[in-house]
């Protein structure tokens, strides 16, 4: 039975417009390292985003220096702050309707990030979302010793809840790290979703359980019949 879902959130349940994605491109490109925002997502999606950079430049520019990581990190943050300052973000299409649908039947609803919490909390601020309104915890890549695709977010969200037992533990996400985050996790559902990053081929290589295309199909996967209209 499951009893918690952990959301990612850009591209699962929030529409950034990949501005995170773009930006993080922005900040490898200034910092010499010419990839394309297919790239970025192909190598990059669901990771902390310092983790995202080294990974990516390691691929397509070895030898960069720890100070040259450091440089386009802090370039990604300002970036980014500029970015958000002006960005209409909205939800996925069904998010808060899948959410509430869930916490009527007594599932905790998780959010988690490979964001830092000082950006996923704004990010959340922008949609108005509420803690213990529209959702019970976020979980945020800062807050842990280690991000994806270890397990420390959802093992984590798990201790909030005094939960033991991974099993009763669903994971969705848009890309293959945060499919590999959840099955590391021992999570009972892994479920790939093709909103955000990630294509069905590339979530596919990570063998979720499920791949949807919308979240208003994630309450039927649970068994839960209540209807629900997009919003």
């Amino acid at each position: 039975m499951i009893n918690m879902v952990v959301f990612d959130m850009a591209g699962t349940v929030v529409n950034e417009q990949n501005v995170v994605y773009k930006t993080l491109q922005k900040a490898l490109n200034n910092g010499g390292i010419p990839v394309t925002l297919e790239q970025v997502l192909a190598d990059g999606a669901g990771k902390e985003k310092k983790a995202a950079i080294m990974d990516i430049a390691d691929k397509y520019a070895p030898g960069q220096t720890p100070e040259a990581i450091d440089n386009m990190f802090a370039y990604f943050l300002d970036e980014l702050d500029k970015a958000y300052a002006d960005l209409d973000v909205i939800p996925i299409d069904g998010a808060e309707a899948v959410f509430e649908t869930l916490i009527e039947n007594g599932i905790w609803v998780v959010l988690n990030t490979g964001y830092n919490r000082e950006t996923a909390e704004k990010l959340v601020g922008k949609l108005g979302w509420v803690k213990e309104e529209h959702f019970d915890e976020l979980v945020t890549a800062s807050d842990v010793p280690n991000a994806r695709p270890h397990p420390d977010m959802i093992l984590r969200a798990m201790e909030l809840f005094e939960m033991s037992d991974a099993t009763e533990v669903l994971k969705i996400g848009d890309s293959n790290i945060d499919i590999e985050e959840g099955k590391n996790a021992g999570c009972g559902i892994t479920v790939g979703i093709t909103t955000g990053a990630q294509t069905r081929d590339q979530l596919a290589m990570a063998s979720p359980d499920y791949i949807i295309d919308s979240l208003l199909d994630l309450p039927g996967l649970l068994g839960l019949e209540k209807e629900i209209s997009q919003e």
